[in-house]
């Protein structure tokens, strides 16, 4: 185990005194595997604790967490994603090994790239202007997330020099590189609020695309588009006799939801004391009991309407809207020029993207709607799968508002394709030309 440099001998004694202590449990639970961890107490441990299992892509469907004092204790119960209890030794043997070590900040390891923040107002065609300005100053893109929310945009690039393959450290490059996409962000309306930054910082891409769009204040802005209706409930109450905050989440479940609001709380500089995660079929029920960091309960209306803002945005900004198209194919230079451009000219728009390389292969995953955020046309998703190529480009998941519009013609189409009106339409439709509703389904 490597010490970092500047901790002196205390410091490393009392690390040692404190090593968490994990137990993984595959036969208390019929259906999950329980990952224990207890540890000595600090800011920020939960969230490398659930860092370290969303980052294995487990499922989190049950958490106890409690504070005893100085000592931290929690209990997960976790799955892969297929709902599987874990038997892989290997990955047994990694949590056990990561969960040991939680003291030292995690990231995600892409050493030897330079990173680019990128944030600004979404808009049609926006990532590929950017992918095109990268293609053309011989910027290779090896890993990148992209995520939007409320009309904004966040993204963080990793990239390297296209010749040497090297990170770009040429100052003049990187001046250029930050000149170049800012222009590109700005566009015609977004003078003030377009931020582009060139770093060389290994960093956890998710928590610093929750960090970015948190300093953007997405949470206060009003959506331009949104279809979405299944909107997350949070309260926030106190627990006046014991000084706690008790914040209450209820939302559809996905993978790393917990990661997602657990995030935020500590960005926001809460500490989660007591906590209880539940999960029911594709429902999730959270109940985190905090305080500020420096011992205090949430003491405003403001600061108690800013926290649920805050944790709405969390939950919000990786829910999938759109069609999940994945791409796999060879990796060239303009790869992602070249596809996303095709999305542009006909009219998609990319609200979330993960774009990675393995072994020289583009392994990419785009969700899209139309320019104006509606389902977009399964004529023209093909037509694009057509131009990129029907093996490469791929439908994996369609919305469920796609299910419901079938669900709903199939409904309405009767024997030798008549369509049957019901008499309550035609009522409707009569109101509606004499003025007496304002609209109908």
């Amino acid at each position: 185990m490597e010490w970092h440099s500047c901790l002196d001998e205390y410091q490393k004694l009392v690390i040692r005194m404190n090593t968490p202590r994990v137990v993984i449990d595959n036969a208390v639970c019929p259906t999950a595997t329980l990952v224990k961890v207890d540890s000595a107490r600090r800011h920020g441990i939960l969230l490398e604790a659930v860092q370290v299992l969303t980052d294995l892509d487990l499922s989190i469907k049950k958490a106890y967490i409690s504070s005893d004092g100085r000592w931290f204790m929690d209990v997960f119960h976790v799955t892969d994603l297929n709902g599987n209890k874990l038997t892989d030794e290997r990955v047994i043997r990694h949590i056990e090994q990561s969960l040991g070590t939680i003291e030292y900040e995690r990231v995600n390891g892409f050493c030897g790239l330079t990173a680019l923040e990128l944030t600004g107002t979404d808009r049609v065609g926006l990532m590929s202007e950017v992918f095109a300005v990268l293609a053309e100053l011989q910027c290779n893109v090896v890993e990148a997330k992209v995520w939007t929310h409320n009309g904004r945009i966040a993204s963080l690039i990793y990239v390297k020099d296209c010749n040497s393959g090297s990170p770009i450290e040429d100052l003049q490059q990187i001046d250029r590189i930050e000149a170049r996409l800012r222009n590109v962000l700005k566009g015609d309306n977004d003078i003030r609020s377009a931020k582009t930054t060139v770093s060389m910082e290994v960093t956890h891409t998710e928590r610093r695309l929750h960090q970015m769009m948190f300093a953007d204040r997405d949470y206060e802005r009003k959506p331009i588009f949104s279809r979405c209706t299944n909107y997350p409930l949070v309260t926030v109450q106190n627990w006046v006799e014991r000084g706690y905050s008790v914040v209450n989440v209820q939302c559809k479940d996905r993978t790393k939801l917990l990661f997602d609001v657990v995030c935020t709380l500590t960005d926001m500089e809460y500490v989660v004391f007591h906590a209880t995660i539940k999960t029911t079929e594709d429902r999730a029920y959270l109940e985190f009991y905090v305080k500020h960091i420096d011992g205090t309960p949430i003491s405003s209306e403001p600061e108690r309407q800013r926290v649920i803002q805050c944790l709405q945005a969390a939950v919000r900004r990786r829910a999938s809207e759109g069609v999940r198209l994945e791409l796999c194919m060879e990796d060239r230079p303009g790869l992602l020029a070249g596809v996303t451009r095709t999305f542009r000219e006909n009219g998609l728009n990319i609200t979330r993207a993960e774009i990675s390389t393995r072994n020289e292969t583009a392994v990419n995953t785009f969700y899209v709607t139309d320019a104006i955020g509606n389902p977009a046309d399964p004529m023209i998703i093909e037509a694009v799968r057509q131009k990129v190529g029907l093996s490469n480009l791929k439908v994996k998941e369609l919305p469920v508002m796609y299910n419901e519009k079938s669900e709903s013609e199939e409904q309405t189409v009767g024997v030798g394709g008549t369509v049957l009106l019901s008499l309550g339409s035609l009522v409707r439709k009569n109101l509606y030309s004499l003025g007496l509703i304002r609209s109908y389904s």
